[in-house]
């Protein structure tokens, strides 16, 4: 399966290590004191999300607006089928 490109994974053992060594002793191996939680979050930019959530809100919406009663139907019927499908075994 492939990784998520959003979930940032330490793929070198010597950095893997070095997580384990730290957390194991409280504070980071220069003597700092350990915070956790914070392995490099980067900040999503806002602009970006509030325009995303614009086109989320007003999709389904707008869709649904633009669909005829009969086109709704098939697409409710189409989505119940695949819903009820038996699922293919591996």
């Amino acid at each position: 399966m492939p990784t998520r490109s959003s979930k940032p994974k330490d793929r070198d053992f010597a950095t893997v290590v070095r997580h384990v060594v730290e957390e194991a002793i409280g504070q980071k191996l220069d003597g700092s004191p350990l915070v956790r939680g914070t392995l490099e979050i980067t900040e999503k930019n806002q602009a970006a999300v509030e325009l995303g959530r614009l086109g989320g809100v007003k999709g389904g919406k707008a869709r649904a607006a633009a669909l005829s009663p009969e086109q709704r139907a098939a697409i409710a019927k189409k989505a119940a089928a695949a819903r009820w499908r038996p699922k293919p075994k591996p």
